[in-house]
């Protein structure tokens, strides 16, 4: 199963704010031997966002998305989910209850404003919220969480280990290797080699630019064939006499 990242937000794309969610998510999966396959960033644009989650709906793939779930008019996350699945939008009965449980606690009001926050497509599942406990939403995959990191963060290692603890299992592993004093012409046979006879794996090049020349080169994919494929990369080195090490 892919895993793709949606990050909604003007202010992303205009740099009064700087993503702070792709590195962390990318650690997150990390952790639990899971990688990131694709990430989308997106302003505040009602065609642009159904567009894209229409994309990602037809795709079957795991997609956290975060930001845009808020009560103000340029939160339009919600709405475009719902355009881009063909469904209404709806007041989600357990998330009333917790927004109103909130409001208690907190001697605050509620205004028909505020309780946008918990109007989501119909059939949507929540994601709690360890934060201030007003939930995201589920639906198909996805997983929309705020654009705060304090918040979006917890939520998402929420949905990983709780509908989700065994998928590292079956996905990929990254290794990688230190060639010195080597150049990519000579390792490309050995990249070629692999990606044929290993076609689950990706075998990469990273040139390092310094005063000696060196290569992080590596394969990832499944671990039942990135390892023969990372044996035989070992192999291949040695028979071309390049020194490595383990990176």
């Amino acid at each position: 199963m892919k895993i793709g990242l949606i990050i909604v937000g003007d202010e992303i794309l205009s740099g009064r704010r700087t993503d702070k969610h792709l590195p962390k998510i990318v650690e997150i999966l990390k952790q639990r031997s899971l990688s990131l396959d694709w990430v989308r960033i997106l302003g505040d644009d009602p065609d642009d966002l159904e567009h894209c989650y229409r994309d990602s709906f037809a795709r079957g793939d795991l997609v956290f998305s975060t930001g845009g779930i808020g009560a103000t008019p340029d939160d339009l996350t919600r709405e475009a989910v719902a355009r881009a699945r063909g469904i209404e939008m709806e007041r989600h009965p357990e998330g009333k209850e917790i927004l109103e449980q909130r409001a208690q606690e907190t001697g605050r009001t509620l205004t028909p404003e505020g309780y946008r926050l918990i109007e989501f497509p119909a059939g949507s599942e929540l994601v709690p919220n360890p934060f201030n406990g007003i939930p995201g939403f589920a639906l198909e995959k996805h997983y929309f969480v705020p654009g705060f990191p304090q918040m979006a963060w917890p939520m998402i290692e929420w949905v990983l280990d709780t509908h989700y603890p065994d998928l590292g299992e079956h996905q990929y592993r990254e290794y990688s290797l230190l060639v010195h004093s080597a150049n990519e012409s000579q390792v490309i046979p050995a990249m070629e080699t692999i990606m044929r006879d290993y076609p689950e794996v990706k075998a990469f090049s990273l040139p390092i630019i310094g005063d000696v020349l060196r290569i992080e080169l590596g394969v990832k994919g499944p671990e039942q064939q990135a390892k023969p494929a990372l044996a035989y990369l070992k192999q291949a080195l040695n028979d071309l006499q390049l020194q490595w090490d383990r990176h």
